[in-house]
């Protein structure tokens, strides 16, 4: 098992994280908060990042939220990428986004979330 140090640009925030955990399980099993975390499985896009420098193994994405282009200029999710060396980044998934796995309050209209 190897670690690797993964920069956020946008906040300064700098943690470690195993290349057998995602960059986002990576973050978030630190308490760490520099991504946002939606889904954690490639399906609402919230986790949307740029790498800046260094490298990564990656798994399939949706084309909903990452198109070929995204992916040729580094453009991926966080929660499908694994670190190969020391990462630098740059979120730039809609914050606005998140996931929230709460309860809807009593009375509140439920529909369903695009994405």
């Amino acid at each position: 098992m190897a670690n690797f140090t993964v920069t956020i640009e946008n906040t300064n925030e700098v943690f470690r994280t195993s290349d057998r955990n995602t960059v986002l399980e990576g973050m978030a099993a630190l308490g760490r908060k520099g991504i946002p975390v939606g889904c954690s499985g490639g399906g609402c896009g919230v986790c949307k990042i740029e790498v800046l420098s260094g490298t990564y193994r990656k798994r399939v994405m949706s084309r909903a939220h990452i198109s070929v282009e995204d992916e040729e200029s580094h453009r991926v999710l966080a929660c499908r990428i694994w670190a190969t060396s020391d990462l630098r980044l740059k979120v730039i998934g809609k914050i606005q986004r998140s996931v929230s796995r709460g309860a809807p309050e009593a009375g509140a209209a439920q529909s369903p979330m695009p994405g």
